[in-house]
């Protein structure tokens, strides 16, 4: 903890600049579906036109019409966002839908806007993208500006293809790969983001291979696929965390593959790449073992703490919960303060701990999972109590056969030894 902000802690705010709207169709996508929810607001001639008087110029960059950040919204978050954070580094995540479907020219402009509001905090940025977009224009700025992007890729081009098609229905592995060999070219620092689902659970060695042996990639992370079926008269179909009796859908991955899969890939890790690929949940759960934050949501014992603000200024209380009752209120109209700190979203933050139920407070592996994402928790226990998430079972397969080498790791660790002393043990 810092001696000279003890008591201060980072929230995020991840913006949406162009909302929901994306350049592909991917079957799993949990967002796209989003712009039935929040339709933009047609902006004012003041909003079309810059930022506030007496401020940076911010000029004509895109967007307007439709879905997309105005500039003077985007002047009012980057400045109010600088001022919400009580540490001197503050990082800006940019996502999506597809984040690039602003200009360049856009996120040249947020460059600018940080600079002038500043006031001597470190400023970083990041960029969620399919990386369909990138052209050397992008990876030159994203290098200058030391950009880190994050790329979503799942795997090998059958494993890819099978989920991850543009808006004609054809695969994207090859443009994929194609661009983060130009990131490559330009030195931009880049991490892997990759679902397991049911596609590609079927193949966890060929999976990690591909990112470990063809990609050369360093940092991996892996989110499992889970949706529910509900078509609502909005044009949604897929449910929320309260709607019962909701078939899985096809392309989600079972408990049990979740588990098996995880452990597929950490048995071929352990022996292999500690120290040198990082994958975030192996990272996470060493956390656990620790008895540190993970540094990740998910398996955090509470949540709120990363908030998400769409095009049009609304901000919810996280980026799986993008639904009226979540909503905090409007950057135009509420203080980014007023709506993290608020009662709602305290209230949010205590909902993942203080909900778990009985089976899950007793767990020998709530140090390393604490309930995984509320948005899953929409199973029973086996004595009837509401809160079980759909992929317990996957977890108590993977905490339990990670168990040892976790054990051996947090004694390194806490002896002064690196933690990859364990790649020994785990050939033995």
């Amino acid at each position: 903890m810092s001696t000279v902000y003890p008591f201060a802690r980072p929230l995020y705010v991840m913006a949406k600049p162009a909302g929901p709207k994306c350049n592909l169709r991917c079957q799993y996508c949990y967002y796209l579906e989003k712009q039935h929810l929040a339709p933009s607001p047609v902006p004012s001639p003041e909003e079309e036109g810059g930022g506030a008087a007496g401020s940076l110029p911010s000029g004509r960059f895109g967007g307007g019409r439709g879905f997309g950040m105005t500039p003077k919204l985007l002047e009012q978050y980057i400045r109010d966002y600088i001022q919400l954070q009580q540490t001197p580094d503050v990082l800006f995540t940019w996502h999506g839908g597809e984040p690039m479907l602003k200009p360049l020219s856009f996120y040249q402009q947020v460059v600018r806007l940080q600079k002038y509001y500043a006031q001597g905090k470190r400023i970083s940025n990041s960029i969620q993208t399919n990386g369909l977009l990138l052209t050397p224009e992008w990876c030159k700025f994203l290098h200058d500006e030391g950009w880190l992007v994050g790329i979503s890729i799942d795997g090998t081009q059958e494993q890819h293809d099978a989920y991850r098609l543009d808006a004609g229905g054809r695969g994207t592995w090859s443009r994929v790969v194609r661009s983060i060999h130009l990131l490559n070219e330009y030195g931009v620092e880049w991490n892997a983001m990759a679902t397991a689902n049911h596609h590609n659970a079927k193949d966890p060695l060929a999976f990690y291979h591909f990112f470990r042996d063809e990609l050369r990639c360093k940092f991996l992370q892996i989110s499992p696929v889970v949706e529910r079926i509900k078509e609502h008269s909005d044009g949604r179909h897929l449910a929320q965390l309260f709607d019962e009796n909701c078939p899985i859908a096809p392309f989600s991955i079972r408990p049990e593959e979740w588990g098996k899969f995880m452990c597929t890939i950490f048995d071929e890790w352990v022996r292999h790449d500690v120290g040198e690929v990082f994958v975030q949940l192996f990272d996470a759960a060493l956390a656990g073992w620790m008895g540190v934050p993970p540094g990740v949501c998910v398996y955090a014992e509470e949540c709120g703490h990363a908030a998400v603000m769409e095009h049009n200024g609304d901000v919810y209380s996280c980026d799986h919960f993008v639904f009226p009752e979540y909503k905090l209120g409007n950057i135009r109209t509420h203080g980014l303060p007023q709506m993290l700190y608020g009662t709602k979203q305290n209230r949010f933050s205590r909902m993942k701990k203080e909900a778990l139920p009985r089976q899950c407070r007793e767990c020998p592996w709530l140090k390393a999972c604490h309930g995984e994402c509320p948005r899953l928790r929409f199973l029973h226990t086996a004595d009837g109590e509401p809160g079980l998430n759909y992929l317990c079972a996957g977890y108590k397969i993977f905490f339990q056969h990670v168990a040892p080498y976790m054990d051996y790791m947090r004694s390194e660790l806490i002896a002064g030894r690196p933690a990859s002393n364990v790649m020994k043990f785990g050939r033995i």
